[in-house]
């Protein structure tokens, strides 16, 4: 007896969101965002240039919704923290989370960090409130681990400044750092090196004991 799968129809249209929005961080990578066309998105995808207009009306939004799908998976990295928590375990999550995602999504970076560069004209308003207001709460709940003496007294928007800097950096110059190594790709005992480089140099940095040693 065969039996056949049913996809509830929100299952099939956040499915087929995703794979339109992977296949534009790609394309916006490669042509920047005056050289993508829907069209190109659409073979990349492997989807009707119809759907694409179905999900995403024009280019634009399609652009737009690419950004907060990328800051959305950074920030949601530090979604429940506390000041109850523990910032050693803390931070080295969150560093090596960064790592893990400048690696596994390197388009998602690039695409984000050539849009800061030209002035941030679609994320400006973002910036302006949401990460702002983001980045307040975070350095808050740094500024209490401080004054428990968790931690060694530090600047913490310049900590954050720093592992959005240093991790990303892995991304964004990923071609200049794998030729110079002279590897094809990241391997996984590349991105643990990595790993345990920042979280002991960043974490030392804050008077904390990193768990792994290098």
């Amino acid at each position: 007896m065969s039996v056949t799968k049913k996809y509830k129809p929100g299952k099939i249209r956040e499915q087929n969101s995703q794979k339109i929005l992977q296949a534009a961080e790609v394309e916006f990578v490669k042509h920047g965002y005056k050289g993508t066309s829907m069209q190109s998105i659409s073979d990349a995808a492997e989807l009707p240039k119809a759907n694409l207009h179905y999900y995403f009306t024009n280019k634009a939004k399609l652009y737009n919704a690419v950004l907060e799908d990328i800051v959305q998976r950074w920030n949601e990295v530090l979604t429940d923290i506390t000041e109850d928590d523990d910032p050693t375990e803390t931070l080295e999550f969150y560093i090596r989370t960064k790592v893990e995602l400048a690696i596994r999504y390197p388009n998602a970076s690039k695409i984000f960090a050539t849009e800061i560069i030209q002035g941030a004209p679609n994320v400006n308003e973002y910036l302006r409130t949401d990460l702002r207001t983001w980045l307040r709460a975070k350095t808050k709940i740094i500024e209490r681990w401080i004054e428990q003496g968790k931690m060694s007294k530090v600047d913490p928007e310049h900590l954050f400044f720093m592992i959005w800097s240093t991790t990303q950096h892995y991304a964004d110059f990923e071609t200049q750092i794998l030729t110079i190594t002279n590897k094809l790709e990241y391997e996984a005992d590349d991105i643990e090196r990595i790993s345990r480089f920042l979280c002991h140099m960043i974490l030392t940095g804050c008077g904390l004991t990193p768990t792994h040693k290098l």
